[in-house]
Parts: C-alpha cells; sequence; structure tokens
C-alpha cells in the first residue's frame, strides 16, 4: 500500500480540482490511499490573505500590473536574490504546513502548485525527507515558477511543455506528459450519461436547437447577464439557447433567474453545481475564461470553445495553445463576442471540427496516467 500526499494551493480553483482529481484516482486503486491538503489552511493568516485574495483582486483590478509581474519572475533565475527572500518569507509563513506534511508520514507526496513543492525542495535538501516529490504542472505553458530542482517527476500537460522544461535544464527521464487530471466524470466522454440528447432534455432544453454553455464574465465582455442577454438577441425567439453558470456568486445567479423568466425555455439559470460534465455534454459550444483545468475538461468532453477574458499570461497562453491548435476561438471584447457566436452558430461544419480538434486534444485519463508514474506502473 502507498499513501499518497497530494498538496494544492487555493489561489484560484484549479490548482484544487486538479488535487482532486488525483485523490479520487487514488481512491480507485486500492490499497493504495490519499490525502488532499490545501496548503492555504495551514499557513499564517496575513500570508494566506496575501497569496489568495490579493492575487484574484490583482488580475481583475490591475491586470497589466500583474502580466508585468508574470513576465518579469518568468525571467528570474531560481537562484536569484528575489526568489531566494521570497522563499524565505514564504518559509517563516509556512512552519505548520511542512509540520502538518511531516504528521502524514506519506510515501509519496504530488504537488499541484510550485509553493508546497519548493517547501519540500528545502526539506529534502536538509535530508529531513526521503520520499518522492511530484510536481503537476496546471497550464498549457510554462512558467519559470514550476522550474523547482529535484523533483522526482515532472507531470505536463503537453509535448511542448515538455519541450520547455528539457529546455530550461530538466532532465528528460524526469518529465511525463500526462496531461492534467479532471474528475471522474470527465474521464469517459462515450458513457450514455453524457450524450448530448439526453443532457439538453434533462436540462428542459431542446436538444434540436443549438445549447451554449456560458460560465464565466468579466473584463472586456462585461457581466455574465449581459453577455447572455446580448447573445439572445441573435438568433431571435426561436434562436439560441443558453446554459449560464454563476457559481457561487449569488447576485449573478440572481441575475440570471430574472433573465430566464423573462425567456422561458431558453435560459437555464446554474449556481454552483457539481455536474458541470453534464453541462459541458449539453452545449455545442462552451464560452468560458480558459483557465488549466476548465480547457482540460472541455477537452476531455471534445467541447469547442469560445474564450473570453483571459488572465494576462498563464491563461493567454492557454488561449494561444487552443488557437493553435483549432480547438478554441478568442473574443477579444463584448462586439468579438457577438459576432463569433452569431458565426459559430452559423456554421455547424465548423463547429464540428473545432470539438474533433478538442477530443483528439483531450486526455479525459490524465489522472490515472500520473498515478501510473508515481507508482512506478507506467511503460
Amino acid at each position: 500500500m502507498t499513501k499518497i500526499l497530494i498538496l494544492s494551493v487555493s489561489a484560484g480553483n484549479g490548482h484544487v480540482r486538479a488535487a482532486q482529481a488525483l485523490e479520487a484516482a487514488v481512491q480507485s486503486t486500492p490499497p493504495h490511499t490519499a490525502v488532499h491538503i490545501d496548503a492555504m489552511a495551514h499557513v499564517a493568516g496575513g500570508f494566506r490573505k496575501v497569496y489568495t485574495d490579493w492575487y484574484i483582486q490583482l488580475v481583475n483590478r490591475a491586470p497589466e500590473l500583474w502580466s508585468y509581474l508574470h513576465q518579469r519572475t518568468d525571467a528570474t533565475p531560481h537562484h536569484a536574490p528575489s526568489q531566494r527572500l521570497r522563499r524565505g518569507i514564504e518559509r517563516l509563513s509556512t512552519g505548520a504546513l511542512v509540520r502538518e506534511i511531516r504528521r502524514e508520514k506519506p510515501d509519496a507526496v504530488i504537488c499541484t502548485h510550485f509553493l508546497p513543492a519548493e517547501l519540500l525542495m528545502r526539506e529534502r535538501n536538509r535530508g529531513r525527507i526521503d520520499y518522492p516529490v511530484w510536481l503537476q504542472i496546471t497550464d498549457y505553458d510554462l512558467h519559470n515558477m514550476w522550474l523547482v530542482p529535484g523533483m522526482a517527476g515532472y507531470l505536463a500537460a503537453t509535448e511542448e511543455v515538455a519541450f520547455r522544461l528539457r529546455a530550461r535544464g530538466i532532465p528528460e527521464g524526469r518529465i511525463h506528459v500526462t496531461g492534467i487530471p479532471v474528475m471522474p466524470a470527465f474521464s469517459e466522454p462515450d458513457a450514455p450519461a453524457l450524450a448530448r440528447h439526453a443532457c439538453a432534455a434533462a436540462l428542459g432544453l431542446d436538444p434540436a436547437r443549438p445549447v451554449l454553455l456560458m460560465a464565466s464574465g468579466g473584463a472586456g465582455v462585461g457581466d455574465l447577464a449581459s453577455m447572455v442577454e446580448r447573445v439572445l438577441s441573435l438568433g431571435g425567439d426561436s434562436g439560441l439557447q443558453v446554459i449560464a453558470v454563476a457559481g457561487r456568486n449569488a447576485e449573478a445567479h440572481g441575475k440570471l433567474q430574472a433573465l430566464a423568466a423573462r425567456h422561458p425555455g431558453r435560459v437555464v439559470a446554474i449556481g454552483f453545481t457539481n455536474e458541470m460534465h453534464k453541462l459541458m455534454a449539453a452545449a455545442d459550444l462552451v464560452v468560458t475564461k480558459p483557465g488549466g483545468l476548465t480547457v482540460s475538461e472541455c477537452l476531455a468532453l471534445g467541447r469547442p470553445m469560445l474564450l473570453i477574458s483571459p488572465i494576462p499570461g498563464q491563461e493567454e497562453h492557454n488561449a494561444g495553445f487552443l488557437m493553435e491548435e483549432g480547438a478554441g476561438w478568442l473574443a477579444y471584447d463584448a462586439i468579438g463576442l457577438d459576432y463569433k457566436v452569431a458565426r459559430l452558430m452559423a456554421d455547424p461544419a465548423k463547429l464540428a471540427s473545432m470539438a474533433q480538434r478538442s477530443r483528439a486534444l483531450g486526455k479525459p485519463r490524465a489522472a490515472a496516467a500520473v498515478l501510473r508514474h508515481v507508482l512506478g506502473e507506467a511503460a
């Protein structure tokens, strides 16, 4: 039996969702066991606020500043004084986390964020741990912060990310292209429960008419309710149907419910949900921000994407990957969103081609692939 500790950081949802997918994969392979810890649950309150709340506010309110910081840190070597200072501050704030990791006594660790990987690198260098530490990269590009020395393995989304790891000095034998882990619900795209017709009908939608899933608003395109209202006007009374997901944003959910009441049968307003896989399966096109995990889920189910409001840096690179590969388009602003939704909905052949490319890129069983490497079972 192998005990695997999975460490995430709740700065955004993607790192946590990848960790949850890995935890589910371990639980499905007894007698191995998994423990998932969010690093932010075991750090000083001030540090947690800066690392999570400040990050979210920065990318939303000052994206230009975030873009500058992203580029600057990408060009800063791991051994640079500024990076050593950053890691020193992190160590002062994460003592409880290190103690919690020691208490768990794992046989192996998988990190879905570089912060805990850097802490364990120091522990390993000082001879305090002897178990392997693996690093799961959760975007479709590589940033310098992921280049943590001494990892047992680096788990990459694509061959290009692997190429970039090699170019930056990571030994080839430690690099594995697995994809980004997604939950088991996304791992069987051809399951009858994910048939488009059935999923659309279960939501009260007409499967014979086009369906959009709209999962976020943001800079340049407007809030989610205004996006949905504009899209509804593109097709007239017999036009598009929209599944709109507000998540935990109660105000946005309320606006969407009011919109659904004004357009009966054309809008499904969803708050927080654990059934995103069924919502994606019902859709002909997913309109979303290009976060690494959302992208991976869409690819796993073979869904074409119209990308909006990418965070400068990592999400812009994710969008670039999808556009290069033919699985997604990018709307730069509200006018572009309206134009591209109308154009794609009027071109079923183009949508089908994008869906085909998405399916080809998808790695629905990435979590199982990661686990095989960690357990030493990969061919």
